[in-house]
């Protein structure tokens, strides 16, 4: 299963958030610093504040705030705000038109593979997987913000 790119872009913007200064940043900070498309990432940004996770204010001093404690916020929680279909196979989406639908074995061998990655995904906190501060603060080009703080 692939996630999409707005899924991905979802993490990272979350990810920047957790360790920015004020856990604050602009779309087009966090743009820069993943290298990534502003465009995608104002798309992304919205559906993230339409989930609750983020708070956006326009002007100057504005820009995109974590508003919930790192903690609470599993990945998978962030995966199914950002995605909409998760049917790995077709028999686990909506239309089914596979001819052994019902008589073949493989529907509830995926839906426990599905569950199973959910479950692990539910257990892992935005905290978790942004334990490594001064790796992301570096990597993302805050380091020299956060000496500031």
């Amino acid at each position: 299963m692939k996630h999409t790119t707005h899924a991905d872009f979802a993490i990272r913007v979350l990810l920047y958030l957790r360790v920015a200064p004020g856990r604050r940043g602009s779309v087009g900070e966090i743009a820069t610093a993943h290298r990534v498309s502003r465009n995608h990432l104002d798309k992304v940004v919205h559906r993230l504040a339409g989930g609750g996770l983020v708070e956006t204010t326009r002007g100057r001093g504005g820009g995109v705030t974590l508003v919930r404690d790192p903690a609470t916020i599993t990945v998978g929680e962030i995966m199914r705000l950002m995605e909409n279909d998760f049917a790995v196979v077709e028999c686990l989406g909506p239309a089914r038109f596979c001819r052994v639908a019902g008589v073949c074995g493989a529907r509830s061998v995926f839906s426990d593979a599905l569950d199973a990655y959910f479950a692990v995904l539910d257990r892992s906190t935005l905290e978790d997987i942004a334990a490594n501060d001064q790796g992301l603060r570096g990597a993302l080009g805050l380091s020299r913000l956060a000496a500031g703080e």
